[in-house]
């Protein structure tokens, strides 16, 4: 438990300063209550301020993977759970990992919910995890659920991995295009400019070298002014998406983006389908694994329309019919769960449907980074191609003149 460093008054007027251990503030002021002195201050101690940084930092994937696995066996062994999270407390490695499950045994011995004490620690266990690990608790399949959770995320981890490769090279482009177009401006391009002041003068000066010639001043003289621009609206365009209406306007983008927004779709959908999919195999009734679910998109647009989706559920229509009224589904993707809620097997239905849609979106994606790579290439030849036509042109032009 975390410790507390306190000022206090005794009766007699003394003031007392001191570390006490408690679950929390509140618990820290009923115990000096006890002792009968009066709280003047009770701030957390410089051990706790570390901790409290720790929750702050994320834990990897991979860890968590291995976390709720061995949590799941130890479990379904029948070791009781604040026991089990004694364990895995003790042989982790992780400092950040080893101090959340301090916590979280802390709060469990206290007689919180597993779930909710997940849930003090956002920035390790996302809100798709607190909630599967409420429908287990709930449900008595908590082992089950826990298993469910490592292998999903170690699915999109997989998934995220082969996005994040696929795009490395494109983005590798990017990077050493933009740099070598810099370096010639900056360094290369002035060279030249000596050579051209009497064309200029003269007039006859082509636009594109005096285009070129331009752009090299600008960036030569003015460059770090570009540079704080560039900084301040990426900070702007930061806040803006940080907000919950920002952020709901940047995945209506996203879904819009030609050639890439079917791909977040597709992604968005697999996910939703996955974990719906998993929660209804656990026995979690339809309008709470909805409810769980909609979360899992990572799209706040799609997440609305599930969400009213799920409330005309509640009323009692299918799942088909208000998925297809939302208009962010595909047709073939309704088809398949409204012959899934027909035949009575919906849960199996719903994985085949995510395994099909990640199978098309790697094609999709295999196919837009195999177009991103020419497109790149062709972008950087035809950008130093204009750069040595606006170089060269002035001396053919002087040369057939002379």
């Amino acid at each position: 438990m975390p410790e507390f460093r306190y000022v206090a008054r005794e009766l007699t007027g003394k003031q007392v300063e001191g570390i006490l251990t408690a679950a929390n503030e509140r618990e820290a002021l009923g115990a000096l209550g006890a002792k009968g002195v009066f709280p003047i201050s009770v701030t957390l101690a410089a051990t706790a301020m570390a901790h409290q940084q720790n929750k702050r930092r994320r834990v990897p994937a991979r860890l968590l993977c291995v976390f709720y696995t061995q949590l799941s066996d130890l479990l379904r062994a029948g070791v009781p759970l604040l026991r089990s999270l004694e364990l895995l407390e003790r042989q982790s490695r992780h400092q950040t990992l080893k101090m959340v499950l301090q916590e979280v045994r802390d709060q469990v011995a206290d007689g919180t919910r597993f779930a909710e004490s997940l849930r003090q620690h956002p920035t390790v266990f996302p809100e798709l995890t607190v909630s599967m690990v409420r429908a287990g608790e709930e449900g008595s399949f908590l082992e089950d659920t826990l298993k469910r959770i490592a292998d999903f995320t170690e699915h999109q981890e997989e998934l995220k991995g082969r996005v994040i490769g696929a795009m490395a090279y494109p983005a590798f482009l990017v990077v050493v295009g933009s740099l070598i177009l810099i370096g010639m401006l900056v360094f290369f391009v002035p060279k030249f400019e000596p050579l051209f002041d009497r064309m200029r003068e003269d007039g006859t000066l082509p636009w594109a070298t005096t285009a070129l010639l331009a752009m090299s001043s600008g960036i030569k003289n003015y460059g770090w002014v570009l540079l704080v621009i560039i900084v301040v609206l990426a900070i702007v365009v930061q806040k803006q998406f940080s907000a919950e209406d920002g952020r709901r306007r940047f995945d209506a983008f996203r879904l819009k983006l030609y050639g890439i927004g079917h791909v977040v779709r597709s992604l968005a959908i697999s996910r939703f389908c996955r974990v719906l999919g998993t929660l209804l195999h656990n026995g979690v009734p339809i309008l709470n694994s909805l409810r769980i679910a909609k979360d899992a998109t990572g799209n706040r647009v799609l997440s609305d329309a599930i969400g009213e989706a799920a409330e005309h559920v509640s009323s009692g229509r299918s799942l088909a019919q208000p998925l297809a009224e939302c208009k962010q589904f595909p047709v073939d993707v309704i088809e398949m769960i409204s012959v899934g809620e027909e035949a009575n097997n919906l849960e199996q239905v719903l994985v085949t449907i995510a395994d099909k849609m990640e199978r098309q979106t790697n094609r999709q994606l295999d196919l837009v980074v195999r177009l991103l790579e020419p497109l790149m290439l062709v972008m950087m030849a035809g950008v130093i191609l204009f750069v040595l036509i606006a170089l060269m042109l002035p001396i053919f032009n002087s040369s057939s003149v002379g």
